[in-house]
């Protein structure tokens, strides 16, 4: 199940609003599950309906997010990839990073 701030992140950029514009003005409950108070100019805060609509999309993002951050973990330092630039080439660069990113797949 996705987080009830991607689902309201995303309720945000579909309305043409950002989550900069939300700060302060929404908040969550304590166990982050429904809202507690809507403050966002010239949008009206959704339904649980409207919120669960984007269920699907939230989940996608948050597991892209996951990947990244798995990725980004796994690759080699920067000192280590100018290295491999060095010795190997760009061909040489392009086949080790291609490992993570083929151990870790977007989807």
């Amino acid at each position: 199940m996705a987080n009830l701030y991607t689902k309201i992140k995303l309720y945000l950029e579909a309305n043409s609003k950002t989550w900069d514009d939300a700060v302060g003005l929404v908040d969550f409950n304590s166990d982050e599950t429904g809202l507690t108070s809507w403050r966002v100019n010239g949008l009206a805060e959704p339904t649980t309906e409207q919120i669960d609509s984007y269920e699907t999309a939230a989940n996608a993002e948050e597991n892209l997010a996951t990947v990244r951050n798995v990725r980004q973990s796994n690759y080699p330092s920067i000192v280590d990839q100018l290295d491999d630039i060095y010795h190997n080439g760009i061909d040489g660069w392009k086949a080790t990073i291609k490992t993570t990113k083929d151990k870790y797949p977007k989807g």
